[in-house]
């Protein structure tokens, strides 16, 4: 993920840098020289401070482990239904759903639900087949998965593990775009779990926190995606954001139950929209 954080933003930056470049006029040769030099080696700089210093949106898994952390129950048929993998046309849904899923799958997994484990498998297999990313989601992932049951801590390492493969992979042949849906697709997912826990839950203090946190994910998410926003699959994905969006913009350091429910409502609206 770090590596697609890095290719979002060092375009930017090249751009940023050849402009004060081409500005500076009446330069002689020779200072050009010496200033593209000084240029290049910040961009350098910068992309070593990408690579080591910003950190990626939350997977999925690790925003789930804080539920069972908190020892807040699964609630089953919460989950976008799998047999909805099959009503995914279009390769912006496939992608985005396939973000759902993921966060689906390790909702079921942490939760050790192991049939539901074994049925969203099968479903991200299915779009990421049509995604041609069928080696990551192969018969030895799920073998990891149930050889670490019990221990919490390495399933967030073998999910994000594949998330980040999955990400990794669009990155490197050039899909950015469907790189952030599959982001994005995780992160309202992440959401939706985690705002649809019993209504008792709210008053732990720990998921308060969670979604406060998540608004830094969020804004940063926006963030990445402006590169793309001139693409209409990505500026109508953003779209169906708003009323997170408007929710995110209202709060203040806390949350209020009140502020929780505006959440849950924007983060339901959203996610009514791209499970569908």
């Amino acid at each position: 993920m770090k590596k697609i954080i890095a290719l979002l933003l060092l375009p930017i930056l090249l751009v940023s840098f050849s402009g004060i470049t081409s500005c500076k006029s009446g330069k002689t040769k020779e200072s050009n020289k010496e200033q593209k030099l000084v240029e290049m080696e910040k961009i350098k700089t910068i992309e070593g401070e990408i690579e080591s210093n910003v950190y990626p949106l939350p997977t999925s898994a690790e925003v789930i482990k804080m539920l069972t952390d908190l020892e807040v129950g699964y609630i089953f048929g919460i989950s976008n239904p799998v047999e909805n993998a099959k009503k995914y046309f279009s390769t912006s849904s496939k992608a985005i759903n396939l973000g759902v899923f993921g966060a689906d799958l390790s909702y079921a997994t942490l939760y050790n639900i192991q049939q539901e484990v074994i049925n969203y498998l099968d479903a991200i297999r299915s779009l990421s087949n049509e995604l041609n990313m069928s080696k990551i989601y192969d018969e030895t992932l799920y073998d990891r998965i149930k050889q670490n049951f019990d221990n919490r801590d390495e399933l967030v390492k073998v999910l994000t593990s594949a998330f980040n493969d999955t990400y990794t992979y669009l990155a490197d042949n050039d899909q950015q775009t469907m790189a952030l849906l599959v982001v994005g697709g995780a992160w309202v997912e992440g959401m939706f779990l985690t705002t649809h826990v019993s209504e008792a839950a709210y008053q732990v203090a720990g998921i308060s926190k969670n979604l406060l946190e998540q608004k830094k994910s969020f804004e940063l998410f926006l963030e990445l995606s402006k590169p793309y926003e001139t693409d209409p699959i990505v500026s109508d994905f953003i779209k169906k954001l708003y009323p997170v969006k408007k929710v995110y913009e209202g709060l203040g350091t806390s949350l209020t139950n009140q502020n929780i429910m505006d959440l849950t409502k924007a983060i339901e609206e959203v996610r009514g929209q791209i499970v569908q």
